[in-house]
């Protein structure tokens, strides 16, 4: 277990290294100026050369790229070029907001499509199996973004049931959060079936049924159980694309989570809250991707940690 852990920080370190390079070489190697942006075209050449020295953008990318890495190392990230704030409190205070919307989105894919996929492998062939799958296919095929907006024109400005940006109470979360689930549901209603499918053709089902066994204590306590090892990775792999796509919906909604954040800073090319943004970001991923590895063996025994 030791070995594993040590093995898997050294890829992660590696990882996030990797990721943090390759956002320093494309930042510096698309056309742009933070300072340009920042000032107005006529300013001065005096001006300029002044605020390239204080941010630092006048040294040799190697020096800038090091600098950047001992920062991180310390906590550092340095301050935003235009909002003058601390970039870790600004991913600090974004992060909250992305972890609550994505969490209660992650939620809402489990719950609705464990519960649909269950459903239409019970009912296989039957009308629920057909318009549950319809469903799905709805949710998989359409882009998170139309779905978004679709949902602002009615339930927002026709009906007025639900508020379509900010997050300033409660029912703020709700048009999100069905918005950023919504994929990752239908995707998850589909594996369940398939899983679910597959266990009730084994032979324990047929020894359990023939026993006189309730149907749902088979499905509850056996065939989810030996069904979970591929909803669980894509679990974790919805919890990655969950964050990813709520940069999306973060903007659509006007919330101010990471994904805003983030997005406002390519925009104006504002270096240090692009590095904090991704190098967090990246982070983050990693450490979804073992807990995932982790939960395996605590599903199924039989696969262990060396495996």
């Amino acid at each position: 277990m030791a070995s594993y852990f040590i093995k898997r920080i050294g890829q992660a370190f590696i990882v996030l290294i990797g990721v943090t390079l390759v956002t320093f070489v494309l930042l510096n190697i698309i056309p742009g100026d933070p300072v340009a942006v920042m000032l107005e075209k006529n300013s001065s050449p005096v001006l300029v050369a002044n605020l390239r020295h204080e941010w630092g953008l006048d040294r040799p990318l190697p020096v800038q790229y090091g600098q950047f890495l001992l920062n991180a190392v310390t906590g550092n990230l340095g301050k935003s070029y235009f909002e003058k704030r601390d970039v870790i409190g600004m991913i600090f205070s974004g992060l909250s907001v992305t972890i609550r919307l994505g969490g209660l989105a992650f939620v809402f894919s489990i719950v609705v499509g464990l519960s649909c996929g269950v459903a239409a492998a019970v009912f296989r062939g039957k009308l629920i199996d057909r318009v549950l799958m319809t469903f799905a296919m709805l949710g998989i095929s359409l882009p998170v973004f139309w779905i978004s907006v679709v949902f602002q024109i009615v339930f927002g400005l026709y009906l007025h049931w639900l508020p379509i940006s900010g997050i300033d109470s409660a029912l703020g979360y709700v048009l999100p959060t069905i918005a950023l689930g919504s994929t990752y549901t239908g995707s998850m209603a589909r594996l369940v079936r398939t899983s679910v499918l597959e266990e009730l053709s084994q032979d324990y089902v047929k020894t359990a049924r023939s026993k006189g066994v309730r149907e749902s204590f088979i499905i509850v306590k056996h065939v989810l159980r030996n069904a979970a090892i591929p909803v669980v990775t894509l679990s974790g792999t919805q919890i990655k694309s969950i964050l990813g796509g709520s940069m999306i919906v973060e903007t659509i909604f006007s919330i101010s989570g990471i994904g805003k954040i983030a997005i406002n800073a390519i925009l104006v090319r504002d270096i240090p809250v692009i590095q904090g943004t991704v190098l967090y970001t990246a982070a983050l991923f990693v450490l979804i991707n073992l807990i995932v590895d982790l939960l395996y063996g605590v599903i199924d025994p039989k696969i262990s940690v060396a495996s």
